[in-house]
C-alpha cells in the first residue's frame, strides 16, 4: 500500500518572508565568534503574507461577503539605507478555465486598509473564480480573510464559511464522501507563476482507493483555481466515509473542500491540523443533533484513541463512545448521538496507551436541526494558538467563540475590532480552567457597526489553547451555521541571528 509522504514545506519559505539581520565579525575583533556568546534568535514581523480563497458558489441566489482584516501590531523597521515597502492588502481573481466568463463589471474585492480596520465586499449570484491575495508591510502580520456565503435555496442551500488559507504542499481532509446525495469538490488554487502538479489520494475503511489521477498528477495552471469533484476520481461504488490527501509534486496550492448533502445542508471543510498523537476539535454547538467523528492514521502503525469531551465543567467520557481504533492507512469513523446534551463542548482525542503515540488526522461532521430544517458544518482538528489568531466577519448576533484548554489552565486576551462601518475596539482577558471549554457569545462592542474581527492571544505561562468561531444565521426556520477553527496567524517568525567567522589562512 502506498503511504502518504510527510509535508515538504521548507523552512526557507518562512524565512524568506521576514526581515532579519546577520552579524559579521572577523577574528580578533571585539565580539569575535571565539569570545562572544552564541547569537540569540529574534522574533520579527513578516513582511509579506499570501492567502488563497476558493470559488464561493455556483448558485445564482448565493450572497457572498469577503472580509479582510489585519490586527494592529508592531512592524519591523526598515534596514539602514532602505525604505520600508508601502503597505497593501489586495485580493485578485484567480483564473478558472472551466468557469464561465465573469459578468460585465464584475471584479475582485481588492482592499487596501489600515491595521485594525476590517473591510468587506459583497458579491451576489454565482462566483466561480477563486481569489488570490498578498499583504505587505504593516498589513502583512496576521492578515486574515474570511469568506461567508449564504445560499438560501437549492440543493446546496446553507451557510458556507471558510478562512482563506496560505499555500501549502501537504493537506489532509478527513470526513469527505462520494456517497449518493453528497457532492464534494476539492478546490485547488495556485498562486505562483509556474504550473503546480497536485495529487489527490483517497483512503477509505479498507485502505487507499485507486483514482484516475494517480499516474500523472493534476496540473493547476499559474494564478488559477481548479475544482475537482471527488466522485469523478473513482470508478468504484460510492463511499460514505473517506479521507482525502492533497500533496504536490511541483509548486504549492491552497486547498479547501466544498461539500453539500441533499436535504441536509452545505459548508466548507478546511484541512485538519498536521498529523499528531493528540488532537482537539473545538466548538461543537450545544444543540448539535448529529456528530460523526472521522479519523485517519497516515503512518505504518494502528492508532487506539481515547475519546473525551471538554465541557464547561471539566473533561468527561461521552456515553456514545469511549474509544476508536484506527488501522494504519485506513479511515475509521464513529457516530456520537446526543453528544453535547445541550452544552457546547470540544472533542479530545488522545492515545489510550500514552506510550504508543501514533499521529492521526481527524474531523467532525456536525448537524443541527431536525427533519427538513437541518444544516451541517465541519470541525477539523485544530492546532494550538502559539502567538495570535484572528477570525473576521463576526456579527453582533449569532457569533460564538469557543476556547479550550485541554491540558492546563490558561488565560487569553480576546479583542473585538471596530466594525466594517465603525465602532470602538474592545479587549478582555478570559481565564480558562484545565480540561474545559469556555464559550463566549457577548463579544461585539456596544457601538459596533457592520461585521467585526476577533483576535485571540494566549497569555504567556499558561497551557495550550485551541479555539473556533461559530456563526449562526437562521434562514426560514433552518439553523444555518458554519464553524471555523482559529489558526495561528504566524504574524512573526523566529529568525536565528547569523554570525560569520572570516578566517584568513596563510600558505
Amino acid at each position: 500500500m502506498k503511504r502518504p509522504s510527510p509535508s515538504l514545506i521548507a523552512v526557507v519559505t518562512a524565512l524568506a518572508a521576514v526581515t532579519g539581520f546577520a552579524a559579521l565579525t572577523a577574528p580578533g575583533e571585539p565580539g569575535a565568534a571565539s569570545a562572544a556568546p552564541a547569537p540569540q534568535a529574534a522574533r520579527l514581523p513578516v513582511e509579506r503574507t499570501s492567502l488563497l480563497c476558493p470559488a464561493p458558489s455556483t448558485s445564482d441566489v448565493a450572497e457572498t461577503l469577503t472580509t479582510s482584516y489585519t490586527p494592529p501590531g508592531a512592524t519591523a523597521a526598515a534596514a539602514a539605507g532602505t525604505t520600508a515597502p508601502k503597505p497593501s492588502a489586495v485580493l485578485g481573481l484567480a483564473k478558472n478555465p472551466d468557469a464561465p466568463a465573469l459578468k460585465k463589471g464584475a471584479k475582485a474585492p481588492g482592499t487596501v486598509t489600515a491595521p485594525g480596520t476590517p473591510v468587506a465586499a459583497e458579491a451576489d449570484g454565482a462566483v466561480t473564480h477563486g481569489l488570490t491575495g498578498t499583504a505587505t508591510g504593516t498589513l502583512a502580520p496576521g492578515w486574515t480573510v474570511q469568506q461567508t456565503t449564504v445560499v438560501p435555496a437549492g440543493a446546496a442551500r446553507g451557510l458556507l464559511g471558510v478562512t482563506c488559507s496560505a499555500p501549502d504542499t501537504d493537506l489532509w481532509f478527513p470526513a469527505v464522501s462520494t456517497a449518493k446525495g453528497r457532492t464534494d469538490y476539492i478546490h485547488l488554487t495556485n498562486p505562483d507563476d509556474d504550473i503546480a502538479v497536485a495529487d489527490i489520494e483517497l483512503y477509505g475503511p479498507e485502505g487507499e482507493l485507486k483514482t484516475t489521477i494517480e499516474r500523472d498528477g493534476l496540473d493547476v495552471p499559474p494564478h488559477s483555481t481548479t475544482a475537482v469533484r471527488l466522485s469523478t476520481l473513482l470508478s468504484e461504488s460510492p463511499h460514505e466515509n473517506l479521507t482525502a490527501h492533497v500533496s504536490t509534486r511541483a509548486g504549492r496550492v491552497g486547498a479547501a473542500l466544498g461539500s453539500a448533502t441533499d436535504g441536509v445542508g452545505s459548508d466548507w471543510l478546511s484541512a485538519s491540523a498536521d498529523p499528531a498523537a493528540r488532537l482537539v476539535l473545538p466548538g461543537i454547538p450545544a444543540d448539535a443533533t448529529g456528530v460523526r467523528l472521522v479519523a485517519f492514521a497516515p503512518g505504518d502503525s494502528d492508532a487506539d484513541l481515547k475519546i473525551q469531551l471538554a465541557t464547561a465543567n471539566g473533561t468527561i467520557v461521552p456515553a456514545a463512545a469511549e474509544s476508536l481504533h484506527v488501522k494504519a492507512g485506513m479511515t475509521a469513523f464513529v457516530d456520537l448521538p446526543d453528544l453535547t446534551r445541550g452544552a457546547a463542548a470540544s472533542l479530545l482525542l488522545t492515545p489510550t496507551d500514552p506510550k504508543k503515540q501514533v499521529p492521526v488526522v481527524a474531523a467532525l461532521k456536525v448537524v443541527r436541526g431536525k427533519g427538513s430544517d437541518t444544516e451541517m458544518a465541519f470541525i477539523p482538528a485544530a492546532a494550538p494558538i502559539t502567538g495570535r489568531a484572528t477570525v473576521a466577519d463576526n456579527r453582533a448576533k449569532g457569533t460564538a467563540l469557543a476556547l479550550t484548554a485541554p491540558e492546563a489552565a490558561a488565560q487569553v486576551k480576546v479583542t473585538a475590532s471596530a466594525g466594517t462601518e465603525g465602532g470602538t475596539p474592545a479587549t478582555r482577558t478570559v481565564s480558562l480552567k484545565a480540561g474545559t471549554t469556555t464559550v463566549l457569545t457577548d463579544l461585539a462592542p456596544k457601538d459596533v457597526k457592520g461585521s467585526y474581527a476577533l483576535t485571540v492571544e494566549p497569555v504567556a505561562g499558561g497551557g495550550p489553547v485551541y479555539a473556533s468561531r461559530a456563526l449562526t444565521l437562521p434562514e426560514d426556520g433552518i439553523p444555518m451555521f458554519t464553524v471555523q477553527t482559529l489558526v495561528d496567524d504566524r504574524g512573526t517568525v523566529e529568525v536565528p541571528a547569523a554570525r560569520r567567522d572570516i578566517t584568513v589562512l596563510d600558505d
